[in-house]
């Protein structure tokens, strides 16, 4: 059996990442983990999950959140946290909007028209022979 550099006995190392945000609290975070498949000595597959060097528990099995350490926990694919908050930090970044002049009480000003619903309905209506 060939080794897999930092994993003996490992068989396969697969990695990847989940978004995860609680229900509770509404925390998210991402994490990236290495699964290492393994064969145990009787044949049977099992796999460890594996992050910064350090074998831990699933976290499709029962995960916790980091900042409540409540057991309620949506699992999403990884990128969905990151998409949140740049897109929360996006709405934070837009300028609000300007003060809104309202039209003068004599009347159009020289080059305006305001539109009344007659103008817009006026290509719909039957020209007469």
């Amino acid at each position: 059996m060939s080794e897999i550099a930092g994993h003996p006995g490992a068989t396969a190392v697969v990695n990847e990442s989940y978004s995860f945000a609680c229900m509770r609290c509404g925390h998210g975070w991402e994490q990236s983990y290495e699964i290492v498949h393994h064969i145990d000595g009787d044949g049977r597959e099992f796999v460890q999950y594996v992050v910064d060097g350090q074998v831990v528990p699933s976290p499709l099995s029962r995960p916790a959140c980091e900042n409540c350490d409540h057991h309620v926990v949506r699992i999403m694919r990884p990128g969905r946290v990151a998409s949140a908050r740049d897109a929360a930090h996006q709405q934070h970044r837009t300028p609000p909007a300007g003060p809104v002049e309202a039209p003068a009480a004599g009347g159009e000003e020289p080059g305006e028209h305001h539109w009344h619903l007659a103008d817009l309905l006026h290509v719909f209506q039957r020209k007469a022979s």
